[in-house]
């Protein structure tokens, strides 16, 4: 039984406004292509690694976060309910193999991909270098090699640099909740 406590909702909400307001920040420094568009390449997406360390409060936070972040831009319904879908799976899967941090990193990625690329092609074509590829093929290649970056390698170099009991310490006694050290 999950047991949820004012920290895990106060961690949700500052979770998912963080999640938020990244995008934002990409959207308008880089562009909406990079957000919403064919390489979707979301640099928000390190945090599901964060589940590793923090469990629930990222896992519902990136979920909640990508809903208002896809509700935002709206590009269609299956956008709205598809992505935090897809962002939950991938942070629930990052949890489940939290012991291997790489290993969840990558697998954590993939949900992403698979879910977001599976119907993101009806919306845009894949990038130009996948176009000889089924659109749908080319843009779930296109959207797993974009989350691999945000989740396999930003995430895991700041759950590595997060884990560190130098860090983790000080986070605890400010009354982070901290799942997993190493």
């Amino acid at each position: 039984m999950v047991k949820i406590d004012s920290r895990d909702l106060t961690g949700t909400a500052v979770f998912a406004a963080l999640y938020v307001v990244i995008n934002i920040l990409q959207a308008i420094t880089v562009g909406n292509p990079t957000i919403y568009g064919p390489i979707q390449l979301r640099l928000a997406d390190f945090m599901i690694a964060l589940a590793i360390l923090f469990g629930w409060p990222i896992i519902s936070g990136v979920t909640l976060g990508c809903f208002l972040t896809n509700a935002y831009y709206f590009l269609g319904v299956p956008d709205v309910i598809l992505g935090p879908i897809a962002n939950f799976v991938a942070a629930w899967l990052v949890f489940l193999l939290r012991k291997r941090r790489l290993l969840a990193c990558v697998a954590g990625s993939l949900p992403i991909g698979l879910i977001v690329g599976s119907y993101l092609w009806l919306f845009f074509p894949p990038p130009d270098v996948l176009s000889g590829l089924p659109a749908w093929s080319g843009m779930i290649i296109s959207v797993t090699v974009s989350s691999l970056i945000a989740v396999a390698v930003i995430g895991y170099l700041v759950v590595s640099m997060l884990g560190r009991p130098n860090i983790i310490k000080p986070l605890k006694s400010r009354g982070l909740k901290v799942i997993f050290e190493k």
